[in-house]
């Protein structure tokens, strides 16, 4: 399954440093806007602490995480939607992602010249929102003459959909996103098949200085305060980090950067937090499977049923799909084996309207 998160934002607030830190891809990075002009492509491992405890149990040769993209895209400039700095290219870059992870200046540093003269989260959020926006009005508007002109016959069906596009077109008009707009029956198929820019959900991710970070635990900026409250009020998600800092840990062996992050007192690294919040923000899940030659991880949309998580593995499972052998990761690890987890009763066997839940130990029996 390849699902893209977008790391998107104002230009010289820490993106390509972060997608680097992420991806250990080596991005140019530089203190001028538009470094980034053709987005930055990298695959992350997701972590899962329950590999290893599953590995302990079956010994297997390999372990293999499940892995998500990144795709870094140039910084938006007012008045993209126009045409200004990269303009439709760059729109054009986040129409392709599947949801976003912006990127909020939080940090001070006056060497990386940044296009506001102050660091203002709730601001900067409203201009890439703003041109995100915009570009799905025009999108929209264009929709709803089209609908509205093919209903001058009095189709009813064509009368509805008009008159919801129009509603969409007002509520874009205000500035606010089509995730926040209630989408009606007329509006569903519309919404799927249009990829409107403001439809995709976002985590926010604070670029914070290494000070604050340091302090979060005391005391929080105003900047991620502020950005925090706007979140809340989306029903969003806020991850603060360092990307400087997290760029710095990239470089040191595992024993160096535990050292260096007990220094810092910070518990747990930004990157985790981003890639995990990614990765449920993507309403994704993985279930797992264990044996000698491997224990792995494998990613599936939530609400999957058992032969379409089948067939992430190989089309033929999913083809010749009997029956999923399914032992709950918890249950497995309180039993010690699978061997115990049948004796117990806790192993189960799963036709084809079973829905996969996340951490689900799968055997699936099938023949072709």
């Amino acid at each position: 399954m390849s699902l893209q998160m977008g790391i998107v934002g104002l230009p010289n607030v820490g993106k390509t440093t972060l997608f680097n830190a992420l991806t250990s891809a080596g991005a140019p990075v530089a203190d001028y806007a538009y470094s980034t002009i053709k987005p930055n492509v990298g695959v992350v491992e997701v972590p899962d602490e329950r590999l290893a405890k599953l590995a302990e149990l079956v010994h297997p040769k390999k372990i293999t995480p499940t892995t998500m993209e990144f795709v870094d895209i140039a910084g938006l400039a007012a008045g993209a939607s126009r045409g200004e700095g990269l303009g439709n290219q760059f729109l054009g870059f986040v129409r392709n992602v599947n949801a976003l992870a912006m990127v909020v200046r939080c940090f001070s540093n006056p060497n990386v010249t940044f296009a506001e003269s102050t660091i203002d989260a709730r601001r900067d959020i409203e201009t890439v929102t703003t041109e995100l926006c915009l570009a799905d009005l025009e999108s929209v508007e264009r929709r709803a003459e089209r609908s509205r002109k093919a209903a001058k016959a009095g189709d009813k069906k064509l009368i509805a959909e008009a008159d919801a596009l129009e509603a969409l077109a007002a509520h874009l008009n205000e500035g606010l996103p089509v995730r926040s707009f209630p989408i009606t029956e007329e509006l569903e198929p519309i919404v799927q098949d249009s990829h409107f820019l403001t439809a995709k959900p976002v985590l926010y991710v604070a670029n914070l200085d290494e000070g604050d970070l340091a302090s979060l635990g005391t005391k929080k900026p105003a900047s991620l305060e502020a950005l925090e409250a706007l979140a809340a009020s989306e029903g969003a998600q806020v991850v603060a980090v360092s990307a400087k800092i997290e760029a710095e840990l990239g470089e040191l062996s595992p024993e160096d950067a535990a050292f260096y992050m007990q220094e810092l007192g910070v518990a747990e690294g930004g990157l985790p937090r981003v890639i995990k919040a990614s990765y449920a923000l993507l309403d994704l899940v993985s279930f797992l499977t264990a044996g000698e030659p491997e224990v792995r991880a494998w990613t599936i949309r939530r609400g999957t049923r058992a032969p379409q998580a089948a067939g992430t593995i190989h089309s033929d499972i999913e083809r010749g799909f009997i029956r999923a052998e399914v032992t709950p990761y918890g249950e497995l690890v309180a039993a010690g084996s699978f061997a115990v987890a049948r004796e117990r009763g806790v192993t189960r066997l799963e036709g084809k309207e079973y829905v996969m839940q996340d951490g689900d130990v799968v055997y699936f029996r099938f023949n072709v």
